[in-house]
């Protein structure tokens, strides 16, 4: 009698654990019947990953540096991160993820993005050279000038030495025998399955965020297409290459413009590559005329909403 009153107990928690569909960080969306036949046939990110590749005509963004680099201490990353910010933005369809075979709408747009973290000795030594993953809530109303200061801000943080809540985590997990490590990592995907996460573990990861976005250029690297982490809920990886030399056509005349490459790894299960590209282009509008979009010098201007992204029809328009 034991084991079938066990028994009947495992199922009624299995049941109750199915029915539960809120999360912290997002909310449940309703989708046709064919994209929830998708997520039966696609259970992981990588059985439907799509790649997108685009190229900026940086010659705007290469005249816009020199002053955002004097005033507001930013370089391409940062140009970058507001483009992500309003392509997410003007794209909310972007700003989706996919768990236990769900689509939900995430409450905010998050903006991870890959730094080196050098933390310089008393004598000037490099004592240690890893990588940090800081992750930002991009905010409505905030200036392109204020982005920045907590870019910074959190990039200073990262270096200071200061242990993080993301080291305190590594550091718990990395005290743990290789057993019970195993077994950590595989809970941790079944308790998310069932929207079982605490809220303090997905607001702190930097993995649970809208776009991931890797700058290569500051190494002088190419981008590559990055794969999607299947651990969080990250549906987007963008590398950021180095700037190039391209021939391409002006008017049908061919030119010699310096290009900024980037890659996107895309899970096409959160909204088809169509709707997408809306998204994508907008980043590559942004980066051609940043100016425009993040502000000059002083970088006062709202980066997002903005009133003249709108077309006629009420509809966000990111052409040209």
């Amino acid at each position: 009698m034991t084991g079938w009153l066990v028994a009947a107990l495992v199922v009624v928690l299995w049941v109750l654990a199915e029915a539960k569909t809120s999360r912290p960080d997002g909310t449940l969306v309703r989708i046709p019947t064919f994209r929830r036949m998708l997520l039966a046939v696609s259970p992981q990110k990588k059985d439907a990953v799509v790649y997108f590749d685009a190229a900026v005509d940086a010659t705007k963004l290469l005249a816009w540096l020199p002053n955002a680099r004097e005033t507001l201490d930013a370089n391409v990353t940062h140009a970058v991160v507001g483009a992500a910010n309003i392509g997410l933005a003007c794209s909310p369809r972007m700003n989706r993820f996919v768990v236990g075979q769900r689509i939900y709408h995430r409450g905010a747009r998050f903006v991870t993005f890959s730094m080196k973290r050098t933390v310089l000795g008393p004598g000037g030594e490099v004592q240690n050279a890893k990588l940090a993953t800081p992750k930002l809530e991009m905010r409505d109303g905030e200036s392109f000038a204020d982005l920045c200061a907590r870019i910074n801000g959190s990039v200073s943080e990262q270096r200071s030495g200061k242990e993080t809540a993301t080291d305190k985590e590594y550091k718990l997990f990395d005290m743990l025998p290789r057993p019970v490590l195993s077994m950590a990592a595989k809970l941790l995907p079944l308790l998310d399955h069932y929207n079982l996460l605490p809220a303090f573990f997905i607001h702190d990861e930097a993995l649970y965020t809208s776009m991931f976005v890797a700058n290569l250029g500051s190494l002088q690297m190419g981008p590559g297409f990055h794969h999607l982490y299947e651990f969080g809920n990250c549906p987007i990886f963008l590398m950021v290459g180095k700037l190039e030399e391209r021939v391409v056509a002006v008017d049908g005349v061919p030119e010699v413009r310096t290009i900024l490459p980037l890659r996107y790894t895309y899970d096409e299960r959160i909204e088809d590559g169509m709707n997408a590209k809306f998204g994508m282009e907008a980043m590559v509008r942004v980066l051609e005329d940043p100016e425009r979009w993040l502000g000059g010098a002083d970088g006062a201007g709202v980066v997002w909403p903005r009133p003249d992204w709108r077309s006629e029809d009420g509809h966000y328009d990111v052409r040209p």
